[in-house]
């Protein structure tokens, strides 16, 4: 794979993810408790040998490139390498990016020199796992010009997608974004001619572009360089390019999630506690997830009842109760708290006891999660105080609210208390 380039692209705004994405991008969003999303395709690279690398950055870039930047050194011996290349404005591209593709486009002169025979084109805040070797390998036996991975969909999910309808060679013949009734029934495929099992074309119809694409170096250059107004690689560049060359679809039958919202960012993470086995698991020796290397101390968990739960490195948990919850990196939890359905981002940094103590006498809460608290379907992002004997239950079963002020929002009936917010003791949300 030393002949293949990988773009990873990590400038979306995440408006539909906010609060989260208020101070980050979205691929920079903590996951599991200690990894973040660009850890998925940056791993799945490494794994699949695709070791040049770059990452597209635009929006909330600071903690991202932060991250790549303390996370991915690779040996002066080899000839990989990782390289972020964030929006920028010049003589020749006085805007910032426009869409997917019309990031790549801007960034092209600076890859050009790096001769490559393919570009492996990413998305940075999808949850997979995927051997790249095999995506590539597809795309070369099929002599494509550009590889679309697709993933089979029913009916009720198809309309959220960019569907691709292929003839009995697997080729592409038409793209739709997002299609609705008559328009959506036409796109109806046999997904057995990608390999599909009968099943899976009874069931899901259906094939969904996952937004992955291998394209031939000079045919993505061309693609990019005929039409300047063609800024999505959805919506423009894959529909402009069946007719004139041979686009492929390449079948992914695994796991995937697109982390495009609130709740599907919630549930995604949830699911990785469920038991016997959860749909996407970090247990893979083979094909492992990479993260930043931290040196964080063994859990403390005292006198506690933990069930269907994660606990990541370096917690001090008390006398407390969890259930399908994930408790992140540096957390605390206090005397008798109870958490349920709950994702805990955890902490960048530790508080020492001095300083717990210069909080408390001035009446703020120290880091962590005060006693006696009771937390139930909620996300608590980095660096979070919450006092003791709060209770957030969203006893109302409110859907939407925004408390910007007051340090959490509601959104799809999920509460999340925002980044370095203070929750005072006895709050009730």
């Amino acid at each position: 794979m030393h002949d293949v380039a990988a773009i990873i692209l990590g400038g979306g705004r995440g408006s539909r993810l906010y609060p989260l994405t208020k101070y980050r991008a979205k691929p920079a969003l903590p996951l599991a408790g200690k990894y973040r999303l660009i850890d998925i395709p940056m791993s799945h690279c490494i794994n699949s040998d695709v070791l040049k690398i770059y990452i597209l950055t635009q929006f909330n870039s600071a903690s991202l490139n932060n991250h790549i930047a303390n996370t991915y050194h690779f040996s002066p011996f080899f000839k990989g390498f990782v390289q972020v290349l964030a929006a920028q404005q010049t003589p020749a591209t006085p805007d910032w990016f426009q869409g997917t593709a019309d990031a790549v486009r801007k960034i092209l002169w600076v890859i050009a020199p790096v001769k490559v025979n393919d570009y492996l084109v990413l998305a940075g805040d999808h949850l997979y796992r995927m051997d790249y070797r095999k995506f590539i390998g597809h795309h070369r036996k099929t002599n494509a010009d550009v590889t679309i991975s697709a993933i089979p969909v029913n009916e009720s999910k198809a309309t959220n997608f960019g569907l691709v309808k292929i003839d009995r060679n697997g080729r592409v013949i038409d793209f739709k974004e997002k299609p609705k009734g008559d328009a959506l029934r036409i796109m109806e495929v046999d997904v057995q001619t990608s390999g599909g099992t009968s099943n899976t074309t009874t069931n899901t119809p259906y094939l969904a572009s996952m937004g992955i694409y291998v394209f031939r170096s000079k045919i993505l250059h061309d693609l990019l360089a005929r039409n300047l107004s063609h800024t999505d690689f959805g919506q423009d560049i894959i529909p402009s390019a069946i007719p004139d060359y041979n686009v492929q679809t390449y079948l992914f039958t695994s796991y995937w999630e697109d982390i495009g919202t609130i709740e599907t960012f919630y549930r995604a993470n949830l699911d990785l506690v469920k038991q016997p086995k959860p749909l996407f698991s970090f247990f893979d020796a083979e094909f492992p997830i990479y993260t930043h290397h931290r040196s964080l101390p063994p859990s403390k968990i005292l006198n506690s009842h933990v069930e269907e739960s994660m606990i990541c490195d370096g917690c001090i948990v008390k006398s407390s109760s969890m259930r399908n919850s994930i408790i992140g990196i540096r957390s605390r939890l206090d005397n008798n708290c109870s958490l349920e359905n709950t994702l805990v981002m955890g902490a960048d940094y530790y508080q020492m006891d001095e300083e717990r103590s210069a909080d408390l006498s001035t009446g703020i809460p120290p880091l962590g999660i005060g006693e006696h608290t009771v937390i139930r379907n909620a996300i608590i992002d980095k660096n979070a105080r919450i006092g003791k004997n709060v209770e957030i239950i969203n006893k109302n079963g409110v859907q939407n609210l925004e408390r910007d002020s007051a340090g959490y929002w509601i959104r799809n009936g999920i509460t999340i208390i925002i980044k370095d917010a203070i929750i005072p003791d006895n709050t009730v949300i």
